[in-house]
């Protein structure tokens, strides 16, 4: 009944979007499995020391210091939730601090190697999955945009004379993002092809399956891997390699930091700011290659 309130709260009040929601329920649904099978409580009984147990729990499980300090975020957020209603009378994370979390790079592929498997004829032929399969990479690559606004567009969403899509980020806050002349052809190719599949319905997604369906993460996972898989040797290949890659490559080309901001839609230059170290690995890298003293 708590964590329905607070959920509800969540989509209503604060307007989140239904994959944050899913990330709150399952983060507190895991602590609430936790408490109730070690501890025996409920939410309104824990302590600290409750909520540092799960922690080292979750240590001992290896899951990420990352993972381990979203759930605790979660944790806080609704706890000030419970006490804000009244229907708590202490707060269990005032003592509580996550782990700290190892500085890493973002993951990006190197710009000249994605135009190469966008470019190159082989890769792609006229079907409508590989049309398809296409369009997913040149937007995930040509725009930035995260896996979940991917899914979320509609064909509507598109302004194919203004050359710009509008795309619905966090916190339901929209942005409009530039896009060139060549990704406005693909999207209307691929729409052309998509009616030709006399889909029986009326879906107004863009991404959709073979089947006439939207697109789920797993689907867009699984094409942006087997792509990548030919084009780089990279551990990590993901949709949010190419958003990586996409300001990687604006930064590298000496657009301003705070229009890349913008474009990805994040709330604070902080995010944006951790592509700049990208930047210096790679001057590093041709100041090693080029200086004679180097």
């Amino acid at each position: 009944m708590l964590l329905n309130s607070f959920l509800t709260y969540l989509s209503h009040e604060k307007r989140y979007s239904q994959h944050t929601i899913v990330s709150y329920q399952t983060d507190l649904g895991q602590f609430e499995a936790f408490i109730n099978s070690t501890f025996e409580l409920g939410f309104l009984e824990i302590k600290h020391t409750h909520v540092r147990s799960f922690m080292v729990d979750l240590m001992d499980q290896k899951t990420s210091e990352s993972s381990i300090n979203r759930k605790i975020s979660a944790l806080r957020s609704f706890y000030k939730f419970l006490l804000r209603e009244g229907k708590a009378s202490q707060n269990p994370m005032l003592l509580i601090k996550g782990p700290k979390v190892p500085k890493r790079l973002p993951v990006f592929v190197d710009a000249n190697k994605i135009n190469h498997l966008l470019d190159a004829e082989h890769y792609f032929n006229e079907s409508f999955s590989s049309v398809r399969d296409h369009l997913v990479i040149e937007l995930l690559f040509g725009t930035g945009i995260r896996l979940t606004e991917l899914i979320q567009l509609k064909d509507t969403d598109i302004d194919l004379y203004g050359e710009t899509i509008k795309v619905l980020g966090k916190r339901n806050k929209e942005r409009i993002i530039p896009v060139n002349k060549q990704l406005i052809n693909q999207v209307n190719t691929y729409i052309d092809l998509k009616k030709l599949q006399n889909f029986n319905n009326n879906l107004l997604n863009l991404i959709v399956t073979n089947t006439g369906v939207a697109a789920y993460p797993k689907l867009i996972y699984r094409i942006v891997t087997s792509y990548l898989n030919q084009i780089t040797t990279n551990d990590k290949k993901s949709p949010h390699v190419l958003r990586h890659s996409y300001a990687t490559s604006l930064l590298n080309a000496g657009a301003d930091l705070n229009a890349i901001k913008e474009l990805l839609g994040h709330a604070s230059l902080a995010a944006t700011q951790v592509y700049t170290h990208n930047s210096i690995e790679r001057l590093k890298t041709i100041y090693k290659q080029a200086h004679p003293k180097a």
